[in-house]
């Protein structure tokens, strides 16, 4: 249980580019924070500056390489009455970014956590997208070797939600032209570029097209929005080989049979049939 002289994690949104989108609530609690952890220092400093705000706690870093040695410490300090604000360098912390492991800290010793909402790259990016919006997954940055890119592509050919993840401008092209290769050139996305800055870009078109686009150099914060795939009719009889490799790894019929099915849309119960037809 919660004590009544505990204090509270914040978690607190940050502008993406524009000072004007900041929420009066992430003004006040900068200046009323017993401790600010900040993923940069400097960047909490000039954010605070912009704000014409000054301040008041204690400024901490709170960055990928100390988090886990500094949470500890944060929890205590809430538990000890204090209010710990924590900011990225913008948008929401824990997403992409530090936050998640204090977050869990403070939920497993039953502190209050509580969140100031704002800009986030993601929902922004899909709400400018064009593309289909009621259901979506976030997958965060895509892998950087391009083995794993490849597999983590392959997961996605039958995704039929809408998937937003974020890409380094510098691997942009290559991701974009990995995706092509593995989900088809034909298939719809949208980058966008610095969100909410001065220079900012939304490019929709197909993944040939922006791979082509891409290649010629992107610079900025990168977003990219991935159109769901469109769902095709599979015949059970074509996905027999599927489900005996899976059976031949060690997987029980019929769980072969549920993982090939839902993959590829199809009836469990046809499949299964016409696995068992296949071996008369």
């Amino acid at each position: 249980m919660t004590s009544s002289t505990a204090g509270r994690l914040i978690l607190a949104a940050t502008p993406m580019g524009q000072y004007g989108d900041a929420s009066p609530r992430l003004r006040q609690m900068l200046a009323d924070a017993d401790i600010v952890a900040a993923e940069d220092t400097r960047r909490a400093r000039a954010l605070a500056a912009g704000l014409e705000v000054s301040i008041g706690g204690r400024l901490i870093s709170y960055y990928d390489q100390v988090e886990a040695a500094r949470t500890p410490g944060l929890v205590e300090a809430i538990r000890g009455g204090a209010d710990v604000l924590v900011i990225t360098d913008a948008g929401m912390p824990s997403v992409s970014d530090p936050g998640f492991k204090l977050v869990a800290a403070c939920a497993d010793a039953g502190l209050r956590v509580t969140c100031l909402p704002g800009p986030s790259a993601v929902t922004t990016a899909l709400a400018v997208s064009g593309l289909p919006s009621e259901r979506f997954c976030f997958d965060g940055f895509a892998p950087r070797k391009a083995g794993a890119r490849t597999a983590w592509l392959s997961t996605l050919a039958t995704e039929p939600r809408t998937v937003v993840f974020f890409e380094s401008p510098h691997r942009l092209a290559d991701t974009l032209a990995a995706a092509s290769k593995v989900l088809g050139g034909s298939r719809n996305a949208v980058v966008c570029r610095e969100l909410t800055k001065t220079y900012e870009e939304v490019r929709r078109g197909d993944l040939a097209a922006l791979a082509a686009w891409a290649a010629e150099g992107v610079r900025g914060e990168i977003t990219v929005v991935l159109a769901p795939a469109v769902a095709v009719d599979a015949d059970p009889a074509d996905l027999v080989t599927d489900v005996e490799a899976l059976v031949a790894d060690g997987l029980r019929l019929k769980d072969a049979c549920g993982q090939v099915a839902t993959a590829a849309g199809v009836s469990r119960r046809e499949l299964y049939e016409a696995v068992l037809t296949a071996r008369g």
